[in-house]
């Protein structure tokens, strides 16, 4: 039997404006039994939120989980450090961009999958400059009046 279609979709509206996004990757996250509860109820955010490497494996950092409701003293902490699903390939590319100066990975987007895993959208990113924030402004704003 088909699971239902979730409406979760958590996305981080600051990375595009604070940074240039060059790739994108979908990447699955291991989590435990209340943390997939949560997010599914959609208390999760992904403000502040990086991609780091240990070793070869990739972690993402400050997303926050909020608690579950209807659990027990087994809670999970709602900022740990979890790891994320990529292919050997994706994984070695990803580091060796990471390397380059300037540059970092950030997540873009938490959402449930059609198969009901969680998925969380990374990107390649480059800082932006003051100046290009500006021009970010300006372009939104002309969007706005045009149409």
């Amino acid at each position: 039997m088909p699971k239902a279609k979730s409406k979760v979709e958590i996305k981080n509206k600051k990375a595009s404006f604070e940074f240039e996004l060059l790739e994108k990757f979908t990447a699955g996250i291991v989590l435990t039994g209340t943390e997939i509860k949560s997010i599914r109820a959609g208390k999760a955010s992904l403000v502040d939120s990086y991609c780091y490497f240990v070793g070869n494996e990739l972690f993402v950092k400050n997303m926050h989980v909020a608690d579950y409701w209807w659990g027990t003293f087994n809670q999970h902490d709602p900022r740990r450090d979890r790891k994320l699903l990529l292919t050997k390939r994706e994984l070695k590319k990803l580091q060796r961009a990471y390397k380059e100066k300037g540059m970092t990975i950030v997540a873009t987007r938490l959402f449930i999958a059609e198969n009901g895993y969680a998925k969380l959208n990374i990107a390649l990113a480059r800082g932006k400059k003051e100046y290009d924030k500006r021009e970010s402004i300006k372009e939104k704003d002309l969007r706005r009046y045009d149409s």
